[in-house]
């Protein structure tokens, strides 16, 4: 009896060959989307994660923005007190022995 059984084993396994995957349509489409769920999830997780290191960077960067700014102001205040008039004709007088012309040093050049 069991050489029957074992030559109706080897005629199926012929038939068969290759084997054939006898899944139901359900559990493959339920394993399928759980799996698709867990994807979009892990998807959300780094999504948000990025967002979260990118807006750290951005408000980083707008505080950068703002010494900046600061520092130019300060820099334009003081390129404006070394640049008065009244500093420059100071510094003509002291290191370069600079004077204002006398009337009579003056001569008017007419074409």
């Amino acid at each position: 009896m069991s050489m029957d059984r074992i030559e109706q084993w080897a005629t199926t396994l012929r038939t068969e060959w290759p084997f054939r995957l006898r899944l139901r349509a359900w559990p493959v489409a339920i394993t399928l989307l759980f799996l698709l769920c867990m994807a979009s999830g892990l998807g959300v997780v780094v999504t948000t994660h990025m967002t979260r290191v990118q807006f750290a960077q951005l408000q980083q960067l707008e505080q950068e923005e703002n010494q900046l700014q600061t520092e130019w102001g300060q820099l334009l205040l003081e390129e404006g007190a070394w640049s008065t008039p009244a500093r420059i004709e100071q510094i003509a007088t002291e290191r370069l022995g600079m004077r204002i012309p006398d009337v009579h040093d003056v001569e008017v050049i007419r074409p």
